[in-house]
């Protein structure tokens, strides 16, 4: 039942608004407008206050160097250079050490959003509410002088803006973003181990969907953590998913596979699927708790500059 309402609509809803778009709703004139953008500029700002004096050391790559921190002492070896022995070391040892310095690389963000089909769902769809939550986490990475790369995927990769810097860089991937269009089953798992296969520089790896993946959520994030990849999860959900407005006779029709299903909505099943729902809620935050997977779930009422406030607030992600 639960997997059936989460992602289905009775024949009436799908037939009045194939994309769940309101009429006249500005928000599908264009997702990057300048008032959106002046939004962009605002949360960048907000941004850089909540991190201030916050070291980027913590994520600091372990590469050595020439940098300016100290990392370690390695044997001297013919041919290195002498401006990096340890002289203090030499005596009171004798033995020649070099010193090893930290190298702070750029920080690598990469955008993993979710077009599967069912992300056409909801008015807004959740896909356009999520390329706005992907643009203003890109844009604050970019004001922020970060790597940003943007990757879009089903049960498959399905695009890529390669990785890129600086603030008018954003414009390219309004472009990117605008192009995507909700399509194909959710396949988390499988996409991960593509994106991870090909993506050797680790960094931040932040996940947009819905997570309504039949085979489960949880082996795709466990594939980031696995290697390595800091990450952090989005969950998009429409406020129809939490309570569908639903009654009596209906037919619902499964948005990735097309399977239809003819049910009966009475109050006493809008009640086990809103407790199946909430239960789905918490099993996907227990377990982001129990891997340290930063956990953000999002309802698309919510007006997008909010949403980003909220998760900056909660710090760890950018920054």
């Amino acid at each position: 039942m639960f997997g059936w309402l989460r992602r289905g609509k009775s024949s009436a809803a799908a037939a009045s608004s194939p994309t769940g778009a309101r009429e006249g709703d500005d928000l599908f004139d264009d997702l990057f407008d300048e008032h959106f953008q002046a939004k962009l500029e605002m949360l960048a700002l907000a941004a850089r206050r909540m991190h201030q004096g916050r070291t980027r050391a913590e994520r600091r790559s372990k590469k050595t160097g020439s940098g300016i921190e100290f990392a370690d002492h390695r044997e001297y070896s013919a041919g290195d250079d002498f401006r990096y022995l340890d002289w203090n070391v030499y005596g009171r040892s004798g033995r020649l050490l070099l010193r090893l310095f930290e190298e702070e690389e750029d920080l690598s963000v990469y955008v993993l959003l979710d077009r599967s089909r069912s992300m056409a769902f909801g008015a807004p769809p959740k896909l356009d509410y999520a390329k706005r939550l992907a643009a203003a986490l890109a844009y604050i990475s970019l004001a922020g002088l970060d790597r940003v790369s943007l990757v879009t995927f089903d049960d498959a990769l399905r695009g890529r803006l390669p990785p890129t810097r600086g603030k008018n860089r954003i414009f390219t991937a309004f472009k990117f973003l605008r192009e995507q269009q909700a399509d194909g089953p959710t396949g988390l798992a499988d996409a991960m181990r593509t994106f991870v296969a090909q993506n050797k520089r680790r960094g931040v790896a932040i996940v947009i969907s819905d997570l309504y993946d039949p085979k489960g959520f949880e082996d795709g994030i466990n594939v980031l953590r696995f290697q390595k990849f800091e990450t952090h999860v989005i969950q998009v959900f429409d406020p129809s998913e939490v309570r569908p407005p639903l009654h009596g006779d209906v037919r619902l029709v499964d948005e990735e596979t097309g399977e239809a299903r003819e049910i009966t909505v009475t109050p006493r099943v809008l009640d086990r699927y809103a407790k199946a729902h909430d239960a789905y809620r918490a099993r996907i935050e227990r377990f982001c708790a129990e891997k340290q997977v930063a956990y953000y779930p999002v309802e698309t009422s919510t007006p997008f500059d909010e949403a980003i406030l909220r998760i900056l607030r909660r710090g760890g992600m950018l920054g």
